[in-house]
């Protein structure tokens, strides 16, 4: 990437575990501490590859707290990592007697006010070309990704979306063509394909001929409720939660060589919503989904895949996330375990862990830098800052990200179609449709 290329200004939408390793009472439980979006956009501000950064939420009364946390886990703890913060003026930050360290991260909304729309001005702020990363709570019948993302793009804003994008088809639908009308970048931080062995499996696959089979296990530690109380199993799922991941891999996998036709969903439940956790009654603990495959290229062929994940799997496990998947195909298949790495750790007062340091590394370099450039946690974030740069400068177009394998907006529309339909089935009690209505994905 050139030296040349502008500067990326950045708004972090959500303010959580994800962003920032702040979970509301202190730092995240989980292998996030200190989280990842955050502390990327960081270390690519102090690469030089984005400028201005601003975060946003809904409550801004969490902002000292979160600044504290900032500064002495991750300003304190890796050299020249700046999250220097002062109220943005714009004609202030003109002048040449300020430097421009002083508005290095905003945010909104201001003070101590509650606002769910901050979002907007915060955006509004903005300029065409600059980019929005997107990491908040998702609802099932509104949603807070649809309604950001669209407005953001509509504002000629590039947009990385956590997974899954939306929750309903249509609303995926109305981001692709959103995302063409504006020439904007849309991805969605679907990290897993950046994970070697998973875009080395992905490459593989490709000569083991026609599908048949496939099955993903995903699972969190039941600690993870007390973190997702607010919105487990009232404004979303585990299976849009985790199974995303896998679902996504598998599609990446299939295509141009199959497609989902046909959805049924099955849910255990009982743990979510007993103490201490004391979920929503609705909440599911468990959710499988078994979806048909078809051939593009052989009528004949049909395959079937069984998707699979859970908040409720056991605490002191050893990982924070149990990740594996099966391939069989018609020459040949591929088992992939990307919870058990070859790398543990014994510790007297916590006994034994497996670590992904190849996801995000947080230990800092000899130098005292941060050092997870190389995790696909980070590469994730840095394609998308990438693209948006290249796009700015004319150098490519949003319309050439869809045949590089990336997770553009239009590249993962059937992830959330088998996930929407996993809902609809689940919560009707019925078979899914998977189907083609002219260009548009439908379900039935």
């Amino acid at each position: 990437m050139s030296a040349d290329l502008k500067k990326l200004n950045v708004l972090m939408c959500g303010t959580g575990e994800y962003t920032t390793g702040w979970t509301g009472t202190g730092a995240s439980k989980s292998d996030k501490k200190i989280g990842v979006v955050g502390l990327t956009l960081f270390d690519l501000r102090r690469r030089g590859k984005v400028d201005q950064l601003s975060m946003v939420g809904t409550n801004g009364g969490k902002f000292a707290a979160i600044r504290t946390h900032l500064q002495e886990n991750i300003a304190e703890v890796y050299k020249d990592m700046d999250i220097s913060y002062a109220p943005f003026d714009s004609a202030i930050a003109q002048s040449a007697t300020v430097t421009n360290a002083l508005f290095r991260f905003e945010e909104y909304p201001k003070g101590e006010a509650i606002n769910a729309e901050a979002y907007k001005e915060a955006i509004d702020r903005l300029s065409p070309g600059d980019a929005v990363i997107i990491f908040t709570p998702d609802t099932e019948s509104t949603g807070t990704h649809y309604p950001i993302a669209l407005y953001a793009i509509e504002h000629g804003l590039h947009v990385l979306v956590t997974k899954p994008a939306v929750q309903l088809l249509p609303h995926h639908v109305s981001l692709v063509e959103a995302a063409k009308r504006k020439n904007v970048v849309c991805f969605v931080e679907h990290h897993k394909r950046f994970d070697p062995v998973y875009s080395d499996a992905k490459a593989r696959a490709a000569s083991l001929g026609e599908f048949n089979f496939y099955s993903a296990w995903m699972s969190q530690p039941k600690s993870q409720l007390e973190t997702f109380r607010a919105w487990a199993g009232k404004d979303s799922d585990i299976s849009y939660y985790l199974s995303s991941h896998h679902i996504d891999i598998h599609c990446w996998i299939m295509q141009g060589r199959a497609v989902p036709t046909r959805v049924v969903a099955s849910a255990a439940a009982g743990i979510a919503t007993s103490e201490p956790y004391n979920c929503v009654p609705q909440t599911e603990d468990t959710i499988t989904l078994l979806v048909d495959w078809q051939s593009l290229s052989s009528s004949k062929h049909r395959g079937t895949a069984v998707y699979t994940a859970s908040w409720t799997a056991p605490l002191k496990a050893g990982i924070h996330s149990a990740q594996h998947w099966y391939y069989m195909a018609e020459k040949g298949e591929i088992n992939v375990d990307q919870a058990h790495r070859g790398y543990d750790i014994v510790v007297d007062d916590t006994g034994k862990t497996w670590y992904n340091p190849f996801y995000m590394k947080y230990s800092p370099s000899e130098s005292g830098h941060f050092d997870g450039q190389r995790g696909y946690g980070y590469i994730s974030i840095e394609k998308f800052i990438d693209a948006a740069q290249s796009v700015n400068a004319g150098i490519t177009t949003p319309g050439e990200y869809d045949t590089h394998g990336l997770p553009t907006i239009a590249n993962t529309i059937l992830t959330t179609a088998i996930l929407n339909a996993g809902r609809i089935s689940l919560d009707e009690k019925r078979a899914v449709s998977i189907k083609q209505d002219g260009d548009q994905w439908v379900l039935e």
